[in-house]
């Protein structure tokens, strides 16, 4: 009787286990139409929470004496406003872009190849309201994919036509994102 006491135990437990793990992923959360949508913590005014990902072809340049590199260049553009505690708190209708030198043929257990100290130079066209605009950054060899660099361009909503190269000899890349 002992085992048949036992065996109903651990099918109830089980069951019940199973049972929750069911409604934990069927139903993480609620959400309700009226509901305004929030980027990180913000929660200002009306706005689509669309986001639109960037990414563009590897930048190859020439650093300072014999040293070649690649950047890898991607990011998100977003309407906001950003949270506080953000890359950008308070932006809005703007692409945050985050930059990695080189790659590493082994992944993490590799040196990083293909990288060197060098300055990016993002420029965009605004090519629905005409508004044009430049960041530059420096980019230390070190910034890999694990630790990417990661700043604003504030482009303003619309389709932005947006171009990064370095300021040394490089073969820009560009790309044409639309900014919600």
């Amino acid at each position: 009787m002992r085992g048949v006491t036992a065996t109903k135990s651990f099918a109830s437990a089980a069951a019940a286990v199973l049972a929750g793990a069911a409604l934990c992923l069927a139903a993480p959360g609620t959400a309700h139409a009226a509901d305004p949508c929030q980027l990180g913590w913000s929660n200002v005014g009306p706005r689509t929470c669309a986001m639109t990902e960037v990414r563009t072809a590897p930048v190859a340049f020439l650093g300072d004496g014999v040293c070649v590199g690649i950047l890898n260049v991607a990011g998100t553009a977003f309407d906001g406003p950003l949270a506080e505690y953000t890359e950008a708190p308070g932006a809005a209708h703007a692409v945050v872009l985050r930059v990695s030198q080189g790659f590493s043929p082994l992944g993490n257990w590799a040196p990083t190849v293909l990288a060197c100290d060098v300055h990016l130079v993002a420029e965009w066209h605004n090519l629905d309201h005409g508004n044009t605009g430049s960041v530059t950054h420096f980019i230390p060899a070190g910034r890999t994919s694990t630790y990417p660099t990661i700043f604003l361009a504030d482009t303003g909503p619309g389709r932005v036509q947006l171009t990064v190269r370095t300021d040394r000899p490089n073969l820009p890349q560009s790309v044409e994102v639309f900014v919600p």
